[in-house]
């Protein structure tokens, strides 16, 4: 019975991260907008995960936490919700389109992002910080499309709002 939960937990997790670069190419809507009064926690176990950094490797580390974490819950979405709030240089993830930005230079592999996508089918949303966005004057069509992605107000007002709706906080360090 445990090799076959192992092998299925494998298997999923092998599918979420092979089928990442299909999922990346879908066409998808662009990132609505998230009053905080409209988060919800509607699983048992809910996480955040808080991305204020810009660091490649950490971020990497995060999503192979995240594919763990969701590992242990048999990747189901009915007992687990997982979230990325991303503020700061934590947005640089997210976006399409880095010109202009304070982030222009760096390089990031688009495998990375293609993880983040395979993890989506399993419920993990991107909550993106709109201050981040004014303060450092990017565009906001800058950023990827797709359903998974949304934009609140404040990204560490989002990180305090979650925590008071029982989600629990992890940070890469």
């Amino acid at each position: 019975m445990t090799s076959s939960k192992t092998s299925r937990r494998g298997f999923i997790g092998a599918l979420a991260m092979s089928g990442a670069a299909i999922g990346a190419s879908r066409v998808s809507a662009a990132p609505a907008k998230l009053n905080l009064g409209d988060i919800k926690k509607d699983t048992d176990i809910a996480c955040l995960y808080h991305c204020d950094f810009g660091d490649v490797g950490r971020f990497s580390q995060m999503l192979t936490n995240m594919n763990n974490h969701l590992s242990a819950y048999e990747f189901d979405s009915l007992r687990v919700k997982l979230v990325i709030v991303a503020h700061g240089a934590g947005i640089k993830f997210f976006l399409a389109d880095r010109s202009g930005t304070p982030w222009e230079n760096d390089k990031i592999d688009d495998e990375i992002y293609k993880r983040f996508i395979g993890l989506t089918k399993f419920g993990v949303e991107a909550y993106l910080c709109e201050i981040t966005y004014k303060r450092q004057k990017i565009d906001m069509a800058k950023t990827r499309d797709g359903a998974y992605l949304k934009f609140v107000p404040s990204g560490v007002a989002t990180v305090a709002e979650l925590q008071g709706k029982g989600f629990a906080y992890l940070k890469v360090g």
